[in-house]
């Protein structure tokens, strides 16, 4: 006898709990621009047919019992309703492509959630601009999860029979870093004990009350609900590399944070010249991926429930300090800095002590107050920031090339040689991050010219 469908239901992890709680209801946005017309019947034929409609994620309600627990229940995929055709041209015809896609995107992350009545995921065709945006709410998962079921859909475009690489870039490095590491573990693991606490006790303190000094950039109650504006910040991953390497032992992450430290310090300037106190502390919350394998993942393995690589929200947050320094300093000096905080953070178990508090707060205590301590801790800091590590080679999406990927918040999101930062900010306290994505492009302009100086000096 079959068992009642309340029993099939799957309940929700504690991390899928929280980002449905109205104070942390989060939607990914992810843009794909392709260089073709886009063919509604392929791509509406290619999502019925992908490894996404399979996925017990992407094909069940988020439903509640007689006692307020959220559940996924399997249902029935009806495609036209999770496919929005966009034909005519957003707002102002005579605005330029980018900045059109960018207030559409920027409205729908704060006027549009995602309907409960079907599974919470669409996909916008925006057929005058050659965009596809997939919106998917955070709690079918985190970006490592959504991006390789992403890759899993598409195809190289030097070799379609084949599907775009997906590890990481740094895996070789991080494993050869891993073995450094266990060969001076007595000396590091102090080291890391000792680092682990600070850190943690600076979380907890972040968490109830310490917050960063007001300045230009600092948003304030209820601002995740105010109007937003979206701006795009372009780098070539070629110069992000000429800085890593003028910096000893220095990471892609190192030269991305300099750039925001950096940026950040020139934006400041502009807004309120003179006003701040050199050194002043502008606080990160970074999302750090905790799986043990870096980089994108198999997509198989994340959806065997019996691998070690699990599909889901499996990350921990981390505090990243910068400073403002007003103009003049040597440009590498931001990623010197940064790349010394950075080593400490990654030494410390601070990332997975966010993780597994959160769970336990979240599985003893409800998402009540777990949504208010990821409240506060948002409130208390001034930006976040997380970064995935796209495909390294040209991709097609049913046969389109694709021409860039874009993920939304203040997210850096790599492709083939090129990287872009989507800044989204609360248009009433940052009337202009069109300037703010511009003092990150010339961070790193200024951090390349730098580093030229410095080969040249020495050869």
């Amino acid at each position: 006898m079959a068992k009642p469908e309340e029993e099939r239901d799957e309940p929700l992890t504690p991390a899928g709990r929280l980002f449905l709680s109205p104070e942390m209801n989060q939607i990914i946005h992810c843009l794909i621009g392709v260089k073709n017309p886009i063919n509604i019947d392929s791509i509406k034929s290619e999502i019925s047919n992908s490894v996404m409609i399979k996925h017990p994620r992407f094909s069940s309600l988020m439903v509640r019992d007689g006692h307020g627990r959220e559940h996924w229940r399997k249902t029935h995929i009806d495609i036209d309703r999770h496919i929005i055709i966009i034909d005519e041209p957003i707002g102002d015809s005579s605005a330029h492509d980018e900045e059109s896609l960018n207030d559409y995107v920027s409205d729908l992350a704060v006027s549009s959630p995602l309907n409960t009545d079907k599974p919470l995921w669409e996909v916008h065709l925006l057929r005058p601009y050659n965009c596809i945006l997939f919106r998917i709410h955070h709690a079918l998962g985190d970006g490592i999860s959504l991006m390789s079921m992403l890759l899993a859909c598409c195809r190289r475009a030097d070799d379609p029979d084949r599907r775009p690489t997906i590890e990481s870039v740094g895996a070789s490095k991080e494993r050869g870093e891993r073995e450094r590491r266990w060969n001076r573990v007595v000396e590091r693991g102090v080291k890391a004990v000792w680092l682990t606490v600070v850190f943690v006790v600076e979380f907890v303190m972040r968490s109830l009350w310490v917050r960063d000094r007001r300045t230009a950039v600092s948003g304030g109650a209820g601002v995740e609900l105010w109007p937003r504006k979206l701006a795009t910040a372009k780098f070539l991953l070629d110069d992000m590399k000429a800085v890593k390497n003028a910096v000893a032992d220095a990471t892609i992450n190192d030269v991305l944070f300099g750039v925001i430290s950096s940026g950040l310090s020139r934006y400041l300037d502009i807004r309120s010249p003179k006003a701040l106190q050199d050194g002043l502390q502008l606080t990160g919350l970074a999302m750090v991926n905790l799986r043990k394998q870096p980089g994108l993942q198999d997509l198989s393995k994340l959806m065997d429930g019996n691998s070690s690589v699990q599909w889901g929200n499996k990350f921990g947050m981390m505090l990243l300090p910068i400073y403002y320094h007003q103009g003049g300093a040597d440009p590498l000096q931001y990623v010197e800095r940064s790349k010394a905080m950075i080593d400490r953070k990654k030494l410390s178990l601070e990332a997975h002590f966010s993780y597994k508090i959160g769970n336990f707060v979240m599985s003893c205590f409800g998402a009540k107050l777990a949504s208010w301590l990821n409240y506060r801790i948002v409130c208390n800091t001034t930006f976040t920031i997380s970064n995935v590590i796209g495909p390294r080679e040209e991709i097609t999406v049913v046969g389109n090339p694709v021409t860039y990927m874009r993920a939304i918040t203040m997210h850096m999101m790599s492709y083939a040689g090129r990287a872009d930062m989507q800044i989204m900010v609360a248009k009433d306290i940052i009337p202009d991050p069109e300037v703010v994505a511009k003092c990150f492009e010339d961070a790193l302009l200024d951090m390349k010219q730098a580093a030229e100086k410095a080969a040249a000096s020495k050869s």
